[in-house]
């Protein structure tokens, strides 16, 4: 009956202590996760604008092409989308456009800032422009 004993309580402690051993594998499979996390991280670049009230549907017509014209003409936006403020809430300040760029890198935004067709629409916006808020970020 000893060696039963001895022999089944072996085997609980071996049972046991393989409940403490690190899972290595899963470990890696978090860190490469991780990494690829990062490495799928963009940079998106927010910009709200604000018109001023005697602004033409025209006009601002001619801001949102001159605006959406942009990223056939500078290769570092990757990705973008626009669209008109319809929240319920009242609390967007008067400010009724967003528009969302992406870009891959701080260089890639650092070239679209001062880009000569940046600057063109620039042009185009601020005659009928009241305010703007700009927010960039990591996107995580």
């Amino acid at each position: 009956m000893k060696p039963v004993f001895y022999t089944l309580s072996l085997l609980a402690a071996i049972l046991l202590m393989s409940f403490n051993i690190p899972n290595t594998i899963n470990l890696k499979e978090d860190i490469s996760m991780e990494n690829s996390k990062k490495q799928d991280s963009v940079l998106r670049h927010v910009v709200l604008f604000k018109f001023k009230a005697n602004t033409s549907k025209e006009d601002i017509a001619k801001v949102e092409a001159a605006f959406s014209a942009l990223p056939s003409k500078i290769p570092q936006i990757v990705g973008y989308e626009w669209g008109i403020n319809n929240s319920p809430e009242g609390l967007d300040k008067g400010f009724t456009h967003c528009f969302f760029l992406t870009f891959q890198s701080e260089a890639d935004r650092a070239i679209y800032l001062p880009h000569p067709d940046h600057k063109a629409f620039g042009a185009v916006l601020t005659p009928h422009l009241e305010d703007v808020t700009v927010v960039d970020y990591w996107t995580k």
